[in-house]
Protein backbone atom coordinates (compact mmCIF):
# COMPACT_ATOMS: atom_id res chain seq x y z
CA UNK A 1 0.00 0.00 0.00
CA UNK A 2 2.82 2.41 0.86
CA UNK A 3 4.84 1.55 -2.23
CA UNK A 4 1.79 2.01 -4.45
CA UNK A 5 1.45 5.53 -3.05
CA UNK A 6 5.02 6.32 -4.07
CA UNK A 7 6.34 6.25 -0.51
CA UNK A 8 9.93 5.10 0.00
CA UNK A 9 10.00 2.24 2.48
CA UNK A 10 12.56 0.51 4.68
CA UNK A 11 11.40 -2.93 5.85
CA UNK A 12 13.06 -3.91 9.13
CA UNK A 13 12.66 -7.60 9.92
CA UNK A 14 14.34 -10.43 11.79
CA UNK A 15 13.85 -12.62 8.71
CA UNK A 16 16.05 -10.58 6.39
CA UNK A 17 15.76 -13.05 3.49
CA UNK A 18 11.96 -12.71 3.40
CA UNK A 19 12.17 -8.93 3.80
CA UNK A 20 14.64 -8.61 0.92
CA UNK A 21 12.39 -10.79 -1.25
CA UNK A 22 9.41 -8.50 -0.61
CA UNK A 23 11.54 -5.42 -1.30
CA UNK A 24 12.77 -6.89 -4.57
CA UNK A 25 9.26 -7.79 -5.71
CA UNK A 26 7.95 -4.31 -4.97
CA UNK A 27 10.87 -2.64 -6.74
CA UNK A 28 10.41 -4.81 -9.81
CA UNK A 29 6.72 -3.96 -9.87
CA UNK A 30 7.33 -0.20 -9.66
CA UNK A 31 10.56 -0.12 -11.69
CA UNK A 32 12.30 1.80 -8.91
CA UNK A 33 14.60 1.22 -5.95
CA UNK A 34 12.37 2.82 -3.34
CA UNK A 35 12.01 -0.24 -1.08
CA UNK A 36 14.86 -1.92 0.75
CA UNK A 37 15.36 -4.10 3.81
CA UNK A 38 17.48 -4.23 6.95
CA UNK A 39 17.81 -6.97 9.58
CA UNK A 40 16.65 -6.16 13.08
CA UNK A 41 15.86 -7.92 16.35
CA UNK A 42 13.13 -5.69 17.78
CA UNK A 43 13.64 -7.04 21.29
CA UNK A 44 17.17 -5.56 21.27
CA UNK A 45 17.61 -1.79 21.61
CA UNK A 46 21.05 -1.75 19.96
CA UNK A 47 19.74 -3.70 16.97
CA UNK A 48 16.80 -1.35 16.53
CA UNK A 49 18.94 1.76 16.89
CA UNK A 50 21.43 0.49 14.30
CA UNK A 51 18.63 -0.28 11.83
CA UNK A 52 17.10 3.14 12.38
CA UNK A 53 20.46 4.83 11.74
CA UNK A 54 20.70 3.01 8.40
CA UNK A 55 17.23 4.19 7.44
CA UNK A 56 18.18 7.77 8.29
CA UNK A 57 21.28 7.49 6.09
CA UNK A 58 19.08 6.57 3.13
CA UNK A 59 16.04 8.75 3.75
CA UNK A 60 17.35 11.63 5.89
CA UNK A 61 13.78 12.72 6.56
CA UNK A 62 11.31 10.14 7.86
CA UNK A 63 7.58 10.87 7.93
CA UNK A 64 6.13 7.59 9.16
CA UNK A 65 7.21 4.89 11.58
CA UNK A 66 5.14 1.69 11.73
CA UNK A 67 6.00 -0.53 14.74
CA UNK A 68 4.17 -3.71 13.67
CA UNK A 69 6.50 -6.59 14.62
CA UNK A 70 4.95 -9.26 16.81
CA UNK A 71 5.02 -12.91 17.82
CA UNK A 72 2.17 -15.00 19.19
CA UNK A 73 1.56 -16.46 22.65
CA UNK A 74 4.08 -19.03 23.84
CA UNK A 75 3.70 -21.44 26.75
CA UNK A 76 4.92 -18.64 28.98
CA UNK A 77 3.19 -19.80 32.15
CA UNK A 78 3.28 -23.63 32.34
CA UNK A 79 -0.10 -25.09 33.26
CA UNK A 80 1.00 -27.61 35.88
CA UNK A 81 -1.13 -27.03 39.01
CA UNK A 82 0.31 -30.07 40.80
CA UNK A 83 3.96 -29.43 39.97
CA UNK A 84 6.63 -29.83 42.64
CA UNK A 85 10.30 -28.94 42.68
CA UNK A 86 12.03 -25.69 41.64
CA UNK A 87 10.00 -22.67 40.59
CA UNK A 88 9.76 -22.28 36.83
CA UNK A 89 10.71 -19.02 35.16
CA UNK A 90 8.12 -17.76 32.64
CA UNK A 91 9.03 -17.30 28.99
CA UNK A 92 8.48 -13.58 28.37
CA UNK A 93 9.75 -13.43 24.78
CA UNK A 94 6.31 -12.20 23.69
CA UNK A 95 6.56 -9.28 26.11
CA UNK A 96 10.08 -8.49 24.88
CA UNK A 97 8.97 -8.34 21.24
CA UNK A 98 5.35 -7.17 21.34
CA UNK A 99 5.67 -4.82 24.32
CA UNK A 100 9.18 -3.59 25.04
CA UNK A 101 10.29 -3.87 21.41
CA UNK A 102 7.37 -1.73 20.25
CA UNK A 103 8.12 0.97 22.79
CA UNK A 104 11.75 0.95 21.59
CA UNK A 105 10.54 1.64 18.03
CA UNK A 106 8.19 4.40 19.16
CA UNK A 107 10.94 6.08 21.15
CA UNK A 108 13.37 5.96 18.23
CA UNK A 109 10.73 7.54 16.01
CA UNK A 110 9.96 10.30 18.52
CA UNK A 111 13.63 11.20 18.95
CA UNK A 112 14.17 11.44 15.20
CA UNK A 113 10.99 13.43 14.61
CA UNK A 114 12.06 15.93 17.26
CA UNK A 115 15.25 16.54 15.29
CA UNK A 116 13.24 17.30 12.15
CA UNK A 117 12.61 20.99 12.66
CA UNK A 118 10.61 21.44 9.47
CA UNK A 119 7.03 20.23 9.32
CA UNK A 120 5.84 18.18 6.36
CA UNK A 121 3.12 19.40 4.00
CA UNK A 122 0.45 18.21 6.43
CA UNK A 123 1.94 20.17 9.34
CA UNK A 124 3.62 17.28 11.21
CA UNK A 125 7.14 16.37 12.22
CA UNK A 126 6.13 12.75 11.83
CA UNK A 127 3.49 10.11 12.55
CA UNK A 128 3.76 6.77 14.36
CA UNK A 129 1.14 4.08 13.78
CA UNK A 130 1.72 0.84 15.67
CA UNK A 131 -0.13 -2.44 15.87
CA UNK A 132 -1.67 -3.61 19.12
CA UNK A 133 -4.62 -6.01 19.05
CA UNK A 134 -8.20 -6.39 20.15
CA UNK A 135 -6.49 -8.51 22.84
CA UNK A 136 -5.31 -5.15 24.18
CA UNK A 137 -8.89 -3.88 24.35
CA UNK A 138 -10.99 -6.90 25.34
CA UNK A 139 -10.40 -10.06 27.37
CA UNK A 140 -8.82 -13.07 25.62
CA UNK A 141 -8.08 -15.73 28.29
CA UNK A 142 -6.12 -18.02 25.95
CA UNK A 143 -3.25 -15.52 25.58
CA UNK A 144 -2.46 -13.85 28.93
CA UNK A 145 1.12 -12.70 28.22
CA UNK A 146 0.36 -11.68 24.63
CA UNK A 147 -2.62 -9.70 25.94
CA UNK A 148 -0.46 -8.08 28.61
CA UNK A 149 1.96 -6.88 25.93
CA UNK A 150 -0.86 -5.55 23.77
CA UNK A 151 -2.51 -3.81 26.72
CA UNK A 152 0.87 -2.20 27.42
CA UNK A 153 0.95 -0.79 23.89
CA UNK A 154 -2.60 0.52 24.19
CA UNK A 155 -1.81 2.20 27.52
CA UNK A 156 1.41 3.72 26.18
CA UNK A 157 -0.29 5.07 23.04
CA UNK A 158 -3.25 6.53 24.91
CA UNK A 159 -1.06 8.43 27.35
CA UNK A 160 2.04 9.35 25.34
CA UNK A 161 0.03 10.10 22.21
CA UNK A 162 -1.71 12.97 23.97
CA UNK A 163 1.64 14.52 24.86
CA UNK A 164 3.18 14.00 21.43
CA UNK A 165 0.32 15.81 19.69
CA UNK A 166 1.56 19.03 21.28
CA UNK A 167 4.85 18.58 19.38
CA UNK A 168 3.21 18.02 15.97
CA UNK A 169 3.84 14.27 16.29
CA UNK A 170 0.95 11.80 16.26
CA UNK A 171 0.98 8.39 17.91
CA UNK A 172 -1.88 5.95 17.40
CA UNK A 173 -2.48 2.20 17.41
CA UNK A 174 -4.36 -0.19 15.15
CA UNK A 175 -6.01 -3.02 17.12
CA UNK A 176 -7.06 -5.81 14.76
CA UNK A 177 -8.89 -9.05 15.30
CA UNK A 178 -7.64 -12.19 13.54
CA UNK A 179 -5.52 -11.34 10.50
CA UNK A 180 -3.95 -13.94 8.23
CA UNK A 181 -0.21 -13.40 8.81
CA UNK A 182 2.77 -15.54 9.72
CA UNK A 183 2.09 -15.06 13.43
CA UNK A 184 -0.14 -18.16 13.35
CA UNK A 185 1.66 -20.12 10.63
CA UNK A 186 2.16 -22.97 13.10
CA UNK A 187 -1.62 -23.51 13.14
CA UNK A 188 -2.95 -23.18 9.56
CA UNK A 189 -6.38 -24.38 10.65
CA UNK A 190 -6.76 -21.23 12.77
CA UNK A 191 -7.19 -18.79 9.87
CA UNK A 192 -9.35 -21.24 7.93
CA UNK A 193 -11.72 -21.58 10.87
CA UNK A 194 -11.79 -17.80 11.39
CA UNK A 195 -12.69 -17.25 7.75
CA UNK A 196 -15.38 -19.95 7.98
CA UNK A 197 -16.93 -18.17 10.96
CA UNK A 198 -16.76 -14.77 9.24
CA UNK A 199 -14.37 -13.22 11.74
CA UNK A 200 -11.16 -13.02 9.68
CA UNK A 201 -10.01 -9.44 9.15
CA UNK A 202 -9.06 -8.84 5.52
CA UNK A 203 -5.78 -7.09 4.77
CA UNK A 204 -7.70 -4.39 2.89
CA UNK A 205 -9.49 -3.55 6.16
CA UNK A 206 -6.13 -3.20 7.86
CA UNK A 207 -4.94 -0.84 5.13
CA UNK A 208 -8.10 1.24 5.61
CA UNK A 209 -7.22 1.60 9.30
CA UNK A 210 -3.68 2.74 8.56
CA UNK A 211 -4.90 5.10 5.84
CA UNK A 212 -7.31 6.87 8.18
CA UNK A 213 -4.39 7.73 10.50
CA UNK A 214 -2.01 8.94 7.79
CA UNK A 215 -1.75 12.22 5.90
CA UNK A 216 -3.42 15.18 7.57
CA UNK A 217 -5.31 13.27 10.29
CA UNK A 218 -4.76 15.09 13.59
CA UNK A 219 -5.96 12.49 16.09
CA UNK A 220 -3.29 11.21 18.47
CA UNK A 221 -3.43 8.85 21.42
CA UNK A 222 -6.23 6.87 19.81
CA UNK A 223 -6.77 3.16 19.15
CA UNK A 224 -8.54 1.99 16.01
CA UNK A 225 -10.01 -1.50 16.25
CA UNK A 226 -10.46 -3.54 13.09
CA UNK A 227 -13.04 -6.31 13.15
CA UNK A 228 -14.28 -8.32 10.18
CA UNK A 229 -17.92 -7.26 10.25
CA UNK A 230 -17.43 -3.57 11.04
CA UNK A 231 -14.06 -2.61 9.55
CA UNK A 232 -12.02 0.16 11.20
CA UNK A 233 -13.45 2.32 13.97
CA UNK A 234 -12.00 4.35 16.84
CA UNK A 235 -12.33 2.62 20.21
CA UNK A 236 -14.48 4.56 22.68
CA UNK A 237 -12.85 3.85 26.04
CA UNK A 238 -14.74 4.72 29.23
CA UNK A 239 -13.66 8.17 30.46
CA UNK A 240 -11.31 8.28 33.41
CA UNK A 241 -12.39 9.84 36.69
CA UNK A 242 -12.73 13.61 36.23
CA UNK A 243 -11.24 13.28 32.74
CA UNK A 244 -13.67 15.94 31.52
CA UNK A 245 -12.31 18.35 34.13
CA UNK A 246 -8.68 18.05 33.00
CA UNK A 247 -9.07 17.24 29.30
CA UNK A 248 -8.25 20.76 28.16
CA UNK A 249 -5.82 21.62 30.93
CA UNK A 250 -2.91 19.22 30.32
CA UNK A 251 0.25 21.06 29.36
CA UNK A 252 3.62 19.61 28.52
CA UNK A 253 6.86 21.50 29.00
CA UNK A 254 9.49 20.16 26.64
CA UNK A 255 12.41 20.78 29.01
CA UNK A 256 10.85 19.03 31.98
CA UNK A 257 11.25 15.31 32.74
CA UNK A 258 8.29 13.29 31.49
CA UNK A 259 7.37 12.04 34.96
CA UNK A 260 7.19 15.49 36.60
CA UNK A 261 3.80 16.66 37.88
CA UNK A 262 1.66 18.44 35.30
CA UNK A 263 1.00 22.12 35.89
Amino acid sequence: MLAERGIRVCIADFNIEAAEKVASELNQKSGSEDVWAVKVDVSCWDSQAAAFEKAIEVFERIDYVFPVAGIGEKRALPNRPNATGPFEKPDLAVMDVDGTGMIYTIWLGVQHFRRQKNLNRYGFKGKIICVSSICGVYVFPASPVYSAAKYAVVGFVRTYGVIMAQENITLNAVCPGIVETGISSHAPWYHAEARKRGCLVEMSQMMDAFSMLMGGEKMSGQCVEVVAKHGARVVNFPPASKESDIGGEISYKRNRPFHDPVE
